[in-house]
């Protein structure tokens, strides 16, 4: 612990911020990653709790809340604050429009990684070292992209990188983000719908960020991955209506395939795909069904859907375009293309990642499901959701297989974020949400998945982390359950789980090599958003 102690002091941090909590069972020697497992953290009203980490982990804090970003522009002054209002309720403080309680939080999201040379910030006669965590962030208006200088003091350890457009337009809330080797850009996701899409930027101070929705389509796009042909992989969070009396969501989501004509310039635009899947019972796609008169449930009982859920039951898939352009074209709105190509919809499936050392021949992508313990869809349809598997012959195949590798339950749901953590082992966390969280009385959870495990069986993941609740998450929490307009979230969420040994070059995409934790390089981070909104890097114990 005296490592982690001295670098904690040294970004500016007590050591009092540094925690290693107890397990339940320890890490074990062996072929890979072996955690085992805490309990979770439970929900009480008003009362914080600490962070619970398998035994032989730790975590310290790279970056929180309220570290002064060292180039404050207007609304943004702070990592993870707007300046629109104090940092916490003052005493008698009230809520009502036009003012607000508190700052509005904004909610730094994914991360990525990266081993950068000549990187700048705001202090010309400053060394800014050569390892780097990018960042952009999910809440308030305007949305920025930040970068966490981890060879920096306090003082220059955030850099703000641009908060518009290279024409003059604010950015919108980002959620997803990743480093595309060969266009040499960071890319950033938006989950806005109708105002979402793909931003690219730079990764230097003054990033010049640009909008390429317009090949790549308008959608609530979340994860956000490149393969080694230079395709893009999106996955969309575009949670479906409710039918009445279900509480449960329609499948309304797109897995894309983006394949550029150019892949060192995605601005030329070419070919956005989306998977369909083949149902078994009739040989004909599983497509998104509508609510109506005939289908007052929509897609959310059907047969397909139950499949789709079940162990072992394996599907033909393939790609079908929805869109072709250029850069001249307009920006069009995806999911409704998706769904005049006869795509198949998922329940919210926000985030992928490519299994390591595979050749990019398989990709593992979470579905949240419904976040709520009353839906009807829970078990059967799909509504704890889970982990699915699709397997290609080569990352531009235009056939493959679908199967579920893990199907959600009361405790284990929400599942949102991924990472593989070595070959065999993928790390996926929970964004249950607070009114979940309250229904079954515990909060988020992380936890590790064997690839090779056939979870049909009742095998369990490992949970390595049980995410507790910070003091300004608790006071936030309460705020919104009040409402009368609280604008910020109440809970503490595991987001930004991420993997890697910050190789920026194409031998670097995440899904190369094997990671080797701890080892080689190789370093995990993730973001307890809301409340204080720290980061932090998970280190050996």
């Amino acid at each position: 612990m005296k490592h982690v102690t001295r670098r904690v002091v040294a970004a500016g941090f007590s050591a009092g911020a540094v925690l290693a909590l107890g397990a339940v069972s320890a890490t074990a020697a062996g072929p890979g990653v072996r955690w085992g497992s805490v309990p979770a953290v439970p929900k009480t009203a008003g009362v914080s709790a600490p962070n619970g980490l398998a035994d032989g982990l730790a975590e310290h804090p790279v970056a929180q809340g309220s570290m002064r970003i060292e180039n404050p522009d207007g609304d943004v002054q702070y990592y993870g604050y707007h300046a629109d209002g104090p940092m916490l309720p003052q005493p008698g403080a009230v809520q009502s429009p036009g003012h607000n309680v508190e700052a509005t939080k904004s909610e730094p999201d994914k991360n990525t990684y990266l081993r950068l040379r000549g990187l700048h910030g705001a202090d010309a006669g400053y060394n800014y070292g050569n390892r780097f965590l990018f960042q952009g962030h999910e809440h308030g208006t305007p949305g920025y992209i930040t970068r966490v200088n981890l060879d920096a003091d306090a003082a220059h350890r955030v850099t703000l990188l641009a908060t518009k457009t290279v024409d003059g337009r604010p950015l919108p809330a980002f959620d997803g983000s990743t480093w595309d080797p060969f266009a040499k850009k960071l890319l950033f996701t938006s989950e806005e719908g109708a105002d979402g899409g793909v931003w690219q930027g730079g990764t230097d101070i003054g990033a010049k960020v640009q909008d390429i929705s317009n090949v790549l389509g308008r959608g609530g796009y979340e994860g956000i991955q490149t393969d080694s042909a230079g395709n893009l992989w999106i996955v969309e969070d575009a949670g479906g209506a409710t039918p009445s009396g279900t509480g449960a969501k329609l499948p309304n989501s797109f897995v894309y395939r983006f394949v550029p004509r150019d892949k060192a310039d995605l601005s030329k635009g070419d070919t956005l795909q989306a998977l369909q899947v083949v149902s078994r019972r009739t040989g004909q796609p599983i497509t998104f069904t509508g609510i109506d008169a005939a289908h007052p449930t929509g897609g959310v009982f059907t047969d397909d859907t139950k499949d789709m859920h079940t162990y072992g039951t394996v599907f033909d898939t393939r790609w079908v375009t929805v869109h072709q352009g250029d850069a001249s074209s307009a920006p069009f709105d995806a999911n409704a293309a998706a769904k005049a190509a006869k795509a198949t919809p998922f329940k919210r499936p926000e985030n992928g990642v490519f299994r390591p050392g595979a050749g990019f021949r398989e990709f593992f992508f979470t579905e949240t499901g419904d976040t709520n313990a009353d839906s009807k869809a829970n078990g059967a349809y799909g509504g704890w959701g889970g982990v699915f598997r699709l397997t290609q012959d080569a990352p531009s195949g235009d056939k493959g297989k679908l199967t579920i590798l893990f199907n959600g339950d009361k405790a284990h749901t929400g599942l949102d974020n991924i990472s593989f953590i070595d070959r065999n082992h993928v790390a996926v966390t929970e964004d249950a949400g607070d009114a979940l969280h309250t229904q079954r009385g515990l909060l988020d959870s992380a936890y590790l998945l064997d690839v090779n495990t056939d979870y049909g069986k009742g095998a369990q993941p490992a949970r390595f982390l049980a995410e507790g609740r910070d003091p300004s998450a608790t006071v936030d929490s309460a705020w919104s359950a009040a409402g009368n307009g609280f604008q910020n979230d109440g809970d503490n969420e595991i987001t930004g789980i991420h993997t890697s040994d910050g190789d920026p070059t194409v031998a670097g995409l995440l899904g190369v090599k094997p990671p080797t934790p701890f080892r080689g390089g190789w370093r995990i981070f993730w973001t307890q958003q809301h409340g204080d909104n720290t980061t932090w890097e998970i280190t050996e114990g």
